[in-house]
């Protein structure tokens, strides 16, 4: 798969750095010990700025010279709009317009040291460049856990943080529970609630301030709430069959597929979403991670049978790919989505739910 880290010529470096283990694509800095915000911008080699500088472009004219009259250009300016660059090495990252407010990357660490005051207690994970460096991305794990059934199925809590210099789109900061045992993501979202923050590069200093505040409020009460949830389903059974057609429903592709479900023609559909239902299925009652005695033959394995098969099994065409489908509001997170509300339905009103014909 593509990794798209940016590489940096003049030292020679990979822009990205992890804690203790190997991203997949094994490149970038290995560091020991959790750094500090300030550790974590250079061993990334993150520590550049980005500055905006006037667009001009060139027009044809009639130019009087000494020697007469001759056709040439002239050097005209792009109104209200920029080319934003690194000074370091003058990398032309993109165009915005006069309104865009470029932040800074260590503006996007401090971001983070002001979600939990002064940067104690947050664990600075990985973090890296892509592309020239037009964006830039940061996990960071938080203190405590969720933890499922006697304490030994746990899930570390995380935030992701995403920002670019080149225009193409917000600050997005995700909350992102982690299932430690199978590294599974367990996105869902609760009733009115999301899991990501998404602030324009218009937005001042104050109100990034304001928003990280927001993002640990979301990570405390997400996190609290999915717990009890978890609990609860832990402790609900399942049949395998139950299982299976919670698989189908949550996986499935388009209303074509789910009108020859509802009839009971599942030989009807197609070849690809039958692989899909197979390796989810099996990936249900064969993974290691779905034999404890919190997910196997439970409704909080049911559950973890979607998002792990999303995480783990499915294959993406590049890693952009999966972060964008898994973490920040893709097609793997709406099916995880559906899965937490079909777990939700389930616990409420039993098997009924999930009848197709």
């Amino acid at each position: 798969m593509a990794h798209n880290i940016n590489y940096n010529q003049e030292t020679a470096k990979y822009s990205f750095f992890s804690v203790k283990q190997k991203a997949w694509h094994g490149l970038g800095q290995i560091v020991e010990q959790y750094p500090t915000s300030s550790e974590a911008i250079r061993h990334a080699g993150l520590d550049y700025e980005v500055a905006k500088s006037p667009l001009y472009t060139k027009g044809s004219g009639i130019i009087q010279t000494a020697e007469g009259i001759e056709i040439g250009s002239t050097e005209l300016s792009v109104p209200d709009a920029f080319a934003t660059l690194r000074t370091d090495n003058n990398a032309v990252l993109g165009v915005v317009g006069k309104d865009y407010h470029i932040v800074q990357n260590r503006e996007a660490f401090s971001f983070f040291d002001a979600i939990v005051g002064g940067g104690e207690g947050i664990l600075y994970e990985t973090a890296g460049a892509l592309g020239k460096g037009e964006r830039i991305f940061i996990t960071a794990k938080l203190p405590d856990y969720i933890r499922v059934g006697k304490g030994d199925d746990v899930t570390e809590k995380y935030i992701f943080l995403t920002t670019s210099h080149d225009g193409s789109g917000s600050i997005t900061a995700a909350f992102t529970p982690i299932r430690i045992v199978c590294q599974n993501t367990l996105n869902a979202s609760l009733r009115s609630m999301s899991n990501v923050v998404r602030i324009r590069h218009t937005s001042g200093a104050k109100q990034r301030l304001d928003d990280a505040h927001k993002v640990m409020g979301l990570a405390d009460t997400l996190s609290r709430q999915l717990e009890g949830i978890f609990n609860e389903w832990a402790q609900v059974k399942v049949t395998d069959r139950e299982v299976k057609k919670l698989i189908q429903l949550a996986l499935c592709p388009n209303n074509e597929t789910l009108a020859l479900l509802k009839k009971g023609a599942e030989d009807e559909v197609s070849a690809v979403f039958k692989n899909t239902i197979d390796d989810a299925f099996a990936y249900a009652m064969a993974s290691e991670s779905q034999q404890m005695e919190t997910t196997k033959g439970t409704l909080f394995g049911a559950y973890n049978a979607v998002t792990g098969y999303c995480q783990n099994v499915r294959k993406y065409k590049d890693s952009e790919a999966k972060l964008q489908s898994i973490v920040m509001g893709g097609t793997a997170q709406a099916k995880a989505q559906k899965a937490f509300e079909l777990c939700t339905a389930f616990k409420a009103e039993g098997a009924e739910i999930l009848r197709l014909n």
